[in-house]
């Protein structure tokens, strides 16, 4: 059974740092699409960052580029989120998820089938 285990988050004042960790397991890492996905109250899920095994990060949403850096480290079953320079439009839930397979390199939202618990980061003025 595939598990996702966020962790990491919590609150911090705008230009601060957190690290997210999403510890997997139940699947082995030949074949893999990871993301980090966040929502804010009222608004619509939106991805953050993915990763995969063809080739690695792949993506960065427009406005996180150059503050957050998404990495794997299969050896620890592990993917992270660093996030530095945060902002309070970076407020939300930051959820990671999982696939085998997809049709593009970078996944559909519905194309992911496991999906963590979330965890909560705040960032305030």
């Amino acid at each position: 059974e595939v598990q996702l285990v966020e962790s990491g988050g919590g609150l911090v004042q705008a230009g601060g740092s957190l690290r997210l960790s999403c510890e997997a397991s139940g699947f082995t890492w030949d074949r893999y699409y990871i993301g980090w996905f966040r929502q804010a109250p009222g608004k619509k899920r939106e991805a953050v960052s993915h990763i995969s095994y063809i080739d690695g990060v792949t993506y960065y949403l427009d406005s996180v580029q150059g503050r957050f850096t998404m990495s794997a480290d299969i050896a620890k079953n592990t993917v992270y989120l660093q996030m530095t320079g945060l902002k309070p439009e970076d407020t939300g839930v930051y959820t990671c998820a999982y696939t085998d397979r997809a049709t593009m390199i970078i996944p559909l939202d519905y194309e992911y089938r496991y999906w963590g618990q979330g965890t909560q980061v705040t960032v305030s003025p």
